[in-house]
C-alpha cells in the first residue's frame, strides 16, 4: 500500500476498543487490529529517512503520511474523541518515532515520566495517541503515573529536570540515568498497557506517563526490529459539563 497515495481506508472499520481507568475518572482508550495493513506502514517507514528532533525525545523521529494523518483524525473522531470527553478537534499531528537512545545518555528530564502537553484552558483536552508497530512486547508498552508529592513540590522536580545537569539532578533526588520502570520515590505507576503489535492507545497529554523500556538493550534504529510507533497528538474542545 502506498501510505501517501491516499488509497485505500488504512484504518480497520470494527477495531477491538477496550479501557483502562485511571484515577481522577480519566481513561485510556485502547484500540485493537487498528490498521488494516500495519506491516505495509513499518515497510513505508523503512524508506523514510529519521532525525533527532528538536524536543526531549528519546531517539528519532519522521513525518507521518501525509494520507493516513487525515483519516487517523477521521478514525479518532469516530471512535475515540467522545469517550475521552471532548467534542471537536481543533489540531493534529502525526509523526513515526523509535526510542534508540542509550540509558546513559538520557538527559534527566528523559529518567521519569513526563506529560506531552498540559492545558492551562480547562476547556482546552490534549490527546496523546502511541500506535505500536513492533512484535516484540519486551520492547516495552506505556505506564501511567500519579505524583506522590503535592503539585509545587512536582513542578520543582519537572523543572530541575530541565535545569539541571545529570549529576546535580542525580545528587538532588536519588535518581540515576535509565529508562523508568515502573514507580520511584516521586511517581506511583497507577496503571501499565502492554505493547501489542498493532495496538493504538489514546490518553489525555497531561496525565504523566512514560514508555516501559525494561530491557534497553533491545533498542535499535532499524524500523524493522526497532521500537517504532506511529505517535498523534490531537487538540480538542472539551464536552461541556
Amino acid at each position: 500500500m502506498n501510505q501517501d497515495d491516499g488509497e485505500g481506508p488504512f484504518f480497520n472499520p470494527a477495531p477491538r476498543i477496550s479501557a483502562v481507568a485511571l484515577p481522577g475518572g480519566s481513561q485510556v482508550v485502547i484500540v485493537d487490529d487498528v490498521l488494516l495493513d500495519p506491516q505495509g506502514l513499518v515497510e513505508w517507514a523503512g524508506s523514510r529517512r529519521f532525525h533527532a528532533p528538536a524536543f526531549p525525545y528519546p531517539g528519532v523521529i519522521a513525518a507521518g503520511p501525509k494520507a493516513l494523518s487525515q483519516r487517523l483524525l477521521d478514525f479518532f473522531t469516530q471512535h475515540v474523541r467522545s469517550r475521552l470527553g471532548a467534542r471537536r478537534t481543533l489540531e493534529h499531528d502525526v509523526r513515526l518515532s523509535m526510542v534508540c537512545t542509550p540509558p546513559a545518555s538520557l538527559e534527566p528530564r528523559q529518567w521519569q515520566c513526563h506529560r506531552d502537553r498540559v492545558s492551562m484552558d480547562p476547556a482546552i483536552l490534549y490527546v496523546g495517541s502511541v500506535l505500536y508497530l513492533f512484535r516484540d512486547p519486551a520492547l516495552g508498552g506505556t505506564s501511567f503515573y500519579m505524583p506522590r508529592q503535592p503539585p509545587r513540590e512536582t513542578d520543582r522536580i519537572v523543572a530541575d529536570s530541565q535545569l539541571l545537569d545529570a549529576g546535580a539532578f542525580a545528587a538532588r533526588y536519588g535518581l540515576q540515568a535509565g529508562y523508568m520502570d515502573g514507580g520511584n520515590a516521586y511517581f506511583d505507576c497507577v496503571a501499565r498497557v502492554p505493547a501489542a503489535w498493532n495496538r493504538m492507545i489514546l490518553y489525555d497529554a497531561g496525565f504523566f506517563h512514560s514508555g516501559d523500556v525494561g530491557q534497553p538493550e533491545r533498542l535499535t534504529a532499524d524500523p524493522a526490529t526497532a521500537r517504532l510507533t506511529l505517535n498523534a497528538f490531537f487538540s480538542c474542545r472539551r464536552k461541556a459539563r
